[in-house]
């Protein structure tokens, strides 16, 4: 008889049902984890069609437009614990069901919103639906996937982000171009009701099959603590100051409840995540790669938009095929980031990852009112070559620092650091955006005759607000547009200055920390008769 190693005997635990079928049941995760990727960036081109008076759009505020983002943010950011730690104990496929199912009910309210509070309101149910949804996707796939082909598949999830990313814009465009703002929204319910009948199917579930005690009080603390973080982050955007008091208790309360939490978490006997996996650099190097990588690139999302439809004057489907570059290069290498990986260690992949991504930052400066679209282009697809190489492997660095049977508390640790740097990097960079924007545009606003000061202040909050009082103002306002586009694009460069430094931060993170090249682990073979005597027995 031959032996194993623990290692191989270890590595064969998926069952040969659910192996036969493991590819069918990633498209379907790849499925439900599209409908929350999709949603937001559909939202981004819809908000300048949301900001339309009725019947056109709600007639929404610039901060109402932030706050439609920020309660899904809000609420999205400080569940996503939460609900790992759920699909760990209940089961993932449970709260998955759920999470959709709850997801679909908010796009369906949020699509017939009547103001733009209860637009807010329903934002915030499909953030409750999300954050059951995003953890419990990766967590099954760590279950149904061997270890040896589990870069493969998470290389291949993360192409679908890129997928949704494409899609997305384009699909935004498409329906903004002849329905109305609510089908951005009424198009998830389709793909919602598709998913849950081939989840009930085809996806299994598992959990971990010893949980032990719950730690009520572990969640109270991880939630009202990334609630308040989250918040604080959020508010501070939105005033364009940190100093705030109200920013300040905000955050600085958030962070005191997560450091009792992680205190709580060392001295109890039932803590809901071990908090010794942050010992391993490897998995500390790759949770604060993935915080920095999307801190600089949600800042940069967040202008691109305006930058491409107000400043250059392209339509919302034109907005979206031209992030097309992006989206391509993160589907084409994504699921092939494995082998690179393989080849120089994940060390030298994610630093030439972070580096790309510095440099496309840099490359932003080159983009002004008239410079050729195809520069754009070739430095989205850069970035998005960057980014291919930067996720898949520390996703998998984090998902297999943890035992399978905490797949869900991991990929919400994944998940959770992504979401507050991406909300840090909307934060920090809009701020500085905003500000930069103010100082830039104030002295043409303060030369205009007859404009009240009120009307000044507001026109100064956006580019968006600037142009519509220049359209107010009628052939009086052309000198303004000219003036704003300017004053955006210097915005547009300091931050993405910003990003650019950010990422290099992020370059020197993974260079330290993350592990150099491995030897290959020895792979269990397991001969094909073996397999057909397991499923006879």
């Amino acid at each position: 008889m031959a032996t194993t190693t623990p290692g191989e005997t270890a590595s064969r635990r998926v069952p040969e049902h659910v192996h036969r079928r493991r590819w069918a049941i990633l498209s379907v995760l790849m499925l439900s984890l599209l409908i929350v990727v999709l949603d937001n960036s559909i939202l981004n081109v819809a908000m300048k069609t949301i900001a339309t008076p009725a019947p056109t759009g709600l007639g929404a505020t610039q901060s109402e437009l932030e706050w439609a983002i920020n309660s899904y943010t809000l609420v999205f950011a400080g569940l996503l614990f939460t609900a790992g730690l759920l699909g760990d104990r209940l089961g993932r496929k449970k709260v998955l069901l759920f999470g959709l199912a709850v997801f679909g009910a908010g796009s369906v309210l949020a699509a017939v919103a009547g103001s733009p509070a209860e637009l807010v309101a329903f934002r915030a149910v499909m953030g409750l639906g999300g954050a059951f949804v995003m953890p419990a996707t990766l967590a099954i796939l760590m279950n149904v996937f061997e270890r040896d082909e589990q870069p493969r598949a998470i290389g291949i999830w993360a192409g679908g982000v890129g997928l949704a990313i494409a899609i997305g814009p384009i699909a935004g465009g498409l329906l903004l171009d002849h329905f109305w703002w609510g089908s951005v929204f009424l198009v998830n319910v389709p793909i919602v009701l598709i998913a849950l009948v081939a989840m009930v199917f085809l996806v299994p579930d598992s959990k971990d099959p010893s949980p032990g005690r719950l730690d009520p009080v572990g969640v109270l603390l991880s939630v009202v603590g990334l609630v308040l973080l989250v918040y604080g982050i959020i508010r501070g955007g939105q005033l364009a100051d940190f100093t705030d008091p109200q920013v300040l208790a905000a955050s600085l309360g958030g962070l005191a409840v997560l450091t009792g939490f992680v205190l709580h978490q060392k001295h109890s006997d039932h803590p809901s995540i071990d908090i010794g996996y942050f010992r391993k650099p490897a998995f500390s190097a790759a949770v604060a790669a993935i915080a920095l990588v999307f801190f600089a690139l949600m800042g940069v999302t967040f202008f691109i938009v305006f930058y491409v439809q107000s400043v250059r004057g392209y339509t919302p489907l034109q907005a979206g095929l031209l992030i097309l570059p992006l989206a391509a290069a993160q589907m084409i290498f994504s699921p092939r980031a494995r082998h690179v990986v393989d080849r120089f260690g994940a060390r030298a992949v994610c630093t030439v990852g972070m580096l790309l991504v510095a440099v496309t930052m840099t490359g932003m400066l080159l983009l002004d009112t008239d410079t050729p679209i195809w520069v754009l282009e070739v430095l989205f697809f850069i970035q998005g070559t960057g980014m291919a190489h930067i996720m898949p492997p520390v996703t998998v660095s984090i998902m297999q620092s943890l035992p399978r049977e905490k797949a869900g508390s991991g990929s919400a640790l994944n998940n959770t650091f992504r979401q507050v740097g991406g909300t840090l990097g909307v934060a920090v960079l809009g701020s500085l955006l905003s500000t930069t924007y103010r100082n830039g545009i104030q002295g043409t606003l303060d030369d205009l005759p007859g404009v009240p000061a009120a009307a000044r202040h507001a026109a100064g909050e956006s580019i968006e607000a600037t142009l519509g009082l220049a359209d107010r103002m009628g052939p009086a306002g052309r000198e303004l547009v000219g003036a704003a586009r300017d004053a955006f694009v210097h915005a547009m460069h300091v931050t993405a200055l910003g990003s650019a430094g950010t990422a290099l931060v992020g370059a020197v993170v993974v260079a330290a920390f993350l592990p150099g090249k491995m030897a290959p682990a020895p792979r269990a073979a397991e001969p094909q008769e073996e397999r057909k005597a397991g499923a006879r027995r």
